[in-house]
């Protein structure tokens, strides 16, 4: 006996080894369930879910004859959406000139686009150019001489066809951008209701950024990050229909029973080949526009194929696979290598078009000379001169990115961004009473800010929600927690490299739409899952319910520094909650 218990070497109480819990049920008590032990069932409804739709007991509360109640539910899925989004839009159109004044780096980038769609390229601006633009309303003369930028192309078009409908004037150069601001929150809706199978969860995702401060602000004035923010969102909305539709081609491709329930099948599932898949070449024309942009556009490049990969891998893990990772690798690596990287690339070349069809005889862009004037000589000139010149811009612009360390008052470390540390002032006056809106009876001078922060409330939830995500995306396995999740890091986790760098909060709009997802999923698990009985639900749908009014009512009260409407400044006093936003 002595020497069977020494070689089993036990404590007391504890169990044969045989007999101990595997890691994964030890982690079962954190919630944690692996992919082996979903429910077995029709397989089609595991790779594509069905929308889930309201009870009929809602509409018999609400007193809605069936009829109607069935077309309401069939109308939603577009109907809610498109009303969120008419609210965001009246929201951003509304005054949306003023401030009437050259805001923030609107003074690059108004003029930046200005000279873009006229001559192709950017030029130096007198250093009296703005107030010139707004007294004469933008009929002023454009310079020729080339100037050094070191941001691409793109999101200055964009900027610059509001100017050419509507003007070089503040309304003219901010309505592409609020444009594009109102699209993305249709676009979130859209995609929210695709993820998580409910048009409620979906608008209000897209509810949440339309409500969201920074996202407004940065909706109503004329910087990159919002356009680049549009295109993000757009590239993960293609890739998420281009997830349904294939699953949806390998559900069809899959044999079903004699009850007619689809079963998993090996062979099916290493073999299929799933075609061209145009949704992921969509995604790779919207990734393209967003480096086109900002370079952290590559990052979400990066990020979106690994996920897109995953899902492949994932699906056909679902239909069955023996080796789910090497088929899609054999038939689906290739297809999103194709339709991501060299689209990408393409595009981003091609919207360099006006600076390489520019003179070369030094009239042109900036650095277009390059290759016939320095550049001359070396191992690349079998090159075209147009591709070397733009090689060394690119290399200048990546020397002085990586090296841009000039102090900024506004300046913000990526650590304190979720808690909104230190917002960035795009305007401020100090009007007197009676004056520029400031109440004759203010007493003293009113504040007149345009601050870019976002709305307090929804931010700091949004923590827990994205702690939420991590836990539901690491011990439940579940992809919309990792899609969410992968959205978030590709936006926010790069700027941790350059914390030396000059970097702003504002930079953090382009994953603000992944954590109202986040958010929406969370307020979804808060009020219950279906099944749930009328307390718990009745409980959980009081509780989301508060956190949602309590975030509009947080936007309004902070509408004055949104909207640069002056007020007492006592009251712009009050709504300065941390030191650090003064």
């Amino acid at each position: 006996m002595t020497s069977t218990a020494s070689s089993m070497d036990l404590r007391p109480g504890q169990a044969p080894h045989d007999q101990r819990p595997t890691w994964q049920q030890r982690l079962r008590r954190f919630g944690y369930a692996p992919a082996g032990d979903a429910p077995a069932g029709d397989v089609r409804d595991r790779l594509v879910p069905p929308y889930n739709e309201p009870s009929p007991r809602l509409w018999q509360v609400l007193g809605v004859p069936p009829v109607l109640a069935e077309r309401l539910t069939r109308w939603s899925g577009w109907g809610g959406p498109l009303l969120v989004t008419l609210m965001a839009g009246v929201m951003r159109f509304w005054h949306l000139g003023s401030p009437r004044a050259v805001i923030f780096d609107e003074t690059y980038y108004a003029k930046d686009a200005w000279a873009l769609v006229h001559r192709g390229f950017e030029v130096n601006w007198d250093k009296n150019a703005n107030d010139a633009v707004l007294q004469t309303h933008g009929h002023l003369a454009i310079p020729t001489d080339a100037a050094y930028v070191v941001h691409p192309p793109v999101g200055k078009y964009v900027i610059g066809l509001g100017e050419l409908v509507f003007g070089f004037d503040p309304f003219g150069w901010r309505f592409m951008t609020a444009l594009l601001g109102t699209l993305s929150v249709l676009l979130l809706c859209r995609i929210g209701r695709r993820m998580f199978r409910s048009t409620f969860l979906g608008c209000l995702a897209g509810a949440l950024m339309a409500v969201d401060g920074l996202h407004f602000v940065m909706s109503r004035t004329s910087l990159l990050d919002g356009v680049l923010m549009f295109f993000v969102v757009a590239a993960f909305g293609c890739l998420v229909v281009d997830r349904d539709r294939s699953r949806a081609r390998l559900a069809a491709a899959l044999p079903a029973d004699a009850d007619g329930r689809v079963r998993p099948d090996a062979d099916v599932a290493d073999t299929l080949r799933l075609g061209w898949r145009p949704w992921r070449w969509g995604a790779g024309l919207m990734l393209g526009l967003a480096i086109g942009t900002k370079w952290n556009g590559l990052y979400i490049l990066a990020a979106f194929c690994v996920l897109a990969v995953l899902w492949d891998v994932g699906a056909r893990k679902v239909a069955g696979a023996h080796h789910p990772y090497l088929a899609a690798l054999r038939h689906d690596t290739g297809i999103t290598f194709l339709a991501t990287v060299p689209v990408a690339i393409g595009v981003y070349l091609l919207s360099w078009l006006g600076w390489i069809l520019s003179p070369t005889d030094g009239t042109g862009g900036y650095f277009r000379n390059w290759a016939a004037t320095d550049g001359r000589g070396g191992h690349w000139t079998f090159l075209p001169d147009w591709l070397r010149s733009l090689w060394h811009y690119e290399h200048e612009v990546y020397k002085f990115h990586v090296g841009l360390s000039t102090p900024h008052t506004y300046q913000s470390n990526p650590w304190s961004w979720l808690v909104l540390g230190r917002p960035v002032s795009y305007f401020y006056e100090s009007p007197s009473p009676g004056a520029d809106g400031c109440p004759a009876d203010a007493g003293e001078k009113c504040a007149r800010e345009v601050l870019a922060i976002g709305t307090p409330v929804l931010w700091w939830a949004g923590i827990v929600a994205l702690l939420y995500v991590l836990w539901r995306w690491a011990f439940r396995r579940d992809w919309r927690a990792g899609a969410i999740a992968c959205g978030i890091a590709a936006g926010y986790l790069p700027w941790f490299m350059y914390q030396e760098r000059t970097i702003f909060l504002f930079y953090a709009v382009v994953f603000l739409p992944f954590l109202c997802l986040a958010l929406a999923m969370l307020i979804g698990a808060v009020i219950g899952p279906p099944g749930s009985t009328d307390t718990r639900r009745l409980i959980g749908a009081s509780s989301a319910g508060v956190l949602v009014l309590l975030i509009a009512w947080n936007f309004i009260y902070f509408w004055p520094l949104y909207t640069g409407t002056a007020i007492p400044i006592d009251d712009w006093r009050s709504r300065m909650w941390l030191d650090t936003w003064v």
